[in-house]
């Protein structure tokens, strides 16, 4: 957890907390001295002078001890706040250039609770260390020190008092800390079944599983709360034992202290003085006994949080990465082979082809044959097990993740906008583009239509995730994104599948017709031979393996899976 605080939290804003507390403690310890002095010099002798000019010191101490300690809160508040930006930050950005298989092993949900929850939780034990372990040792060895001054005799109260208070702390550590920690991970198990419920929430109502996602919900959110309820009512033990503690500890020191003030051993003021250095001296035992429950769950959350930013990344980039200087686009799979982490089978072997500007390959096969993952390969979002992916004659693994990524225009499966307008989601992909530039990419995207249907036009909402639009026009405007960009390469990956037969047909026939991109390499994952079969190349997969290569005839002449393909497209009356 310190190491996490390194270099995230302000030195000076701790040297000001750490002086501020300081000045606050020894105003509070030094208010029961003044207390006895007015007892012991004032009451009892009758001088009210004294009384006064006491009085005044202890409002001067009093109001000393408030602005020191209002002080301490700001300055620790603003450190621990601090912390949890920097925190935040560090953890977003480590995210942000995660590969897929990074993603896929910690997990969206775990990485949200880890940004949120776990990142509060490092914030408010730094706020009770800047606050509590400064004020706590400081307490208890200057009240213990001036309670002996007072009456060494009555501190041998103490050697009764504390260690019961021992005992039972150390119990209520042992049963709350475990609990603490178990917290982080059943935090983790209700975010992520209330974000599955959310994503999925149209599955959920049209298969009707509303009732099956609540019980599932109610599963792990009573487990949470279950263990919540013990861990908080173990802790809930502490204040009333503690108050018995005290309790019993003021009875031990009245009745002691009343026998040697009857005996001349002792004065009044000295006695109340030395009850008030008592209560200093156990709660400032109370203070550390609670840094010491929370600092475990924080410290797990700090391990937690150290995994995401210690999580080596598999994208690499070289040492003395190469810069493209072919201006003309080319691409190429040589010999690759792809796994999945943990996987025991590789999702691609053998994929060799070469493509060059001008031209357009299309990918087929059936569901799990590897396309996808073969164009994840491209942008680098993975990294090959053998043999090597190049794009403009640079081997991707050469090259600076986001030079690659600037010379290669992606358009996902899912169909992701963000919250904003058109305009904003567009300007994704080239912050520079015109507004020319953007109503080209819509018109070639076949989404100029409905854009300009609307008189915001490219200041059009979007909403969450695009929910303000149908699964086409979320695909088109996925694909004008990426055509704002001026890439060498640009992949669809199965980005037609919700447009209509008509609006595919025009959508390839405008990237053809563009002068732009008729000069690249476009690269078409589909599921419909109509989307497929006019490309130069087609690739049939299998299994992850290249089992075909060829334009539309040759294949339908040569290759069996093809075929296949074709035949059971054309049986449900789809346009071969």
């Amino acid at each position: 957890m310190f190491k996490l605080a390194k270099n995230r939290i302000s030195t000076w804003a701790i040297i000001g907390a750490v002086v501020f507390m300081i000045i606050q403690v020894i105003s509070n310890l030094y208010l029961p001295n003044l207390t006895a002095d007015i007892v012991n010099n004032g009451v009892v002798k009758g001088d009210i002078n004294y009384i006064w000019q006491t009085g005044i010191k202890m409002i001067g101490f009093t109001l000393l001890s408030v602005v020191a300690a209002a002080l301490n809160v700001f300055l620790a508040s603003r450190a621990s706040q601090k912390l949890g930006q920097n925190l935040r930050s560090d953890v977003y950005s480590k995210v942000i250039n995660y590969s897929n298989d990074e993603m896929d092993q910690i997990g969206t949900s775990s990485l949200i609770t880890r940004t949120t929850n776990d990142v509060t939780q490092i914030q408010n034990v730094w706020m009770m260390i800047l606050r509590m372990m400064i004020m706590a040792p400081i307490m208890l060895v200057g009240a213990a020190f001036l309670a002996y001054q007072k009456n060494h005799t009555l501190t041998g109260v103490f050697l009764i008092a504390l260690p019961i208070l021992a005992v039972f702390i150390g119990l209520i550590m042992y049963f709350a800390v475990p609990l603490f920690k178990a917290m982080q991970q059943k935090t983790d198990n209700i975010n992520l079944v209330f974000r599955e419920g959310l994503t999925g929430v149209r599955v959920i109502r049209a298969f009707r599983q509303d009732q099956f996602e609540q019980d599932r919900f109610e599963k792990v959110n009573q487990d949470y709360t279950h263990n919540a309820i013990k861990v908080y009512s173990i802790m809930a033990l502490m204040f009333p034992i503690m108050t018995l503690i005290m309790s019993g500890t003021n009875v031990g020191i009245t009745w002691w202290g009343g026998h040697l003030i009857a005996s001349g051993n002792l004065e009044t003021g000295n006695l109340i003085a030395f009850m008030t250095y008592a209560m200093q001296i156990l709660m400032s035992f109370m203070m550390l006994s609670m840094i010491f429950v929370f600092i475990p769950r924080a410290q797990a959350s700090a391990v937690r949080i150290s995994q995401v930013l210690n999580q080596k990344t598999s994208l690499v980039d070289p040492a003395s990465p190469k810069t493209f200087t072919n201006t003309t686009p080319a691409l190429a799979f040589n010999n690759v082979d792809f796994r999945y982490q943990n996987a025991e089978n590789p999702a691609l072997s053998g994929v060799d082809f070469s493509m060059t500007a001008g031209q357009t390959v299309a990918i087929i096969g059936g569901t799990g044959s590897g396309k996808s993952t073969l164009v994840n390969l491209i942008p680098r979002f993975y990294d090959v097990e053998k043999g090597n992916v190049s794009v403009n004659g640079l081997d991707v693994r050469d090259v600076d993740v986001h030079a690659l990524r600037d010379e290669v225009a992606f358009v996902p499966q899912t169909a992701d906008l963000f919250t904003g307008t058109v305009r904003d989601n567009l300007l994704y992909g080239n912050q520079k583009a015109t507004d020319d530039e953007l109503w080209k990419a819509l018109e070639i995207a076949q989404a100029k239509d409905f854009i300009s249907a609307d008189p915001a036009g490219l200041d059009l909402h979007v909403e969450q995730g695009g929910d303000n639009f149908s699964g086409g026009q979320k695909q088109r405007l996925a694909i004008a994104r990426a055509l704002v960009k001026d890439s060498s390469v640009y992949v669809f990956d199965d980005s037609f599948s919700a447009l209509d037969f008509k609006t595919d047909a025009n959508l390839r026939a405008a990237l053809k017709a563009d002068d732009r991109i008729k000069n690249r390499i476009v690269v078409i994952v589909g599921q419909r031979v109509s989307t497929v079969a006019d490309a130069d190349t087609i690739l049939v997969l299998e299994d992850g393996k290249m089992v075909g290569k060829g334009t539309h005839d040759e294949l339908m002449k040569t290759n069996a899976t093809y075929q296949e393909i074709v035949q059971s497209q054309l049986k449900e009356g789809a346009d071969a």
